[in-house]
């Protein structure tokens, strides 16, 4: 069954205000979560499972941005690995899609 939201009694404007602030909010949760890590904590290099779990997404979700060319692997032997930083830069990345 979807759930249906109306809006009534507010202008674009006041949309897009109410829109921003949830969105800011949720960067101040994400920013305080990562800076309440130590750095021992940050390894700079993430598996494909914990790059799953950074983007809360499945690994199939992972191995399809690898062949769209969103995320780039580095590979150690047989091993698959991301880069924390290149990670980040994707999470924060802003482009305007079609």
């Amino acid at each position: 069954m979807s759930n249906i939201i109306q809006v009534t009694n507010i202008n674009p404007s006041e949309l897009v205000e109410l829109i921003t602030m949830g969105i800011r909010e949720q960067l101040k949760e994400f920013s305080i979560k990562i800076n309440s890590s130590s750095k021992d904590d940050l390894k700079p290099h993430l598996t494909r499972k914990e790059t799953a779990e950074f983007f809360n997404v499945s690994l199939n979700c992972v191995n399809l941005w690898v062949k769209k060319g969103i995320l780039t692997r580095h590979r150690v032997g047989q091993r698959v690995f991301f880069k924390r930083e290149e990670l980040l830069s994707v999470m924060f990345k802003q482009t305007k899609s079609a």
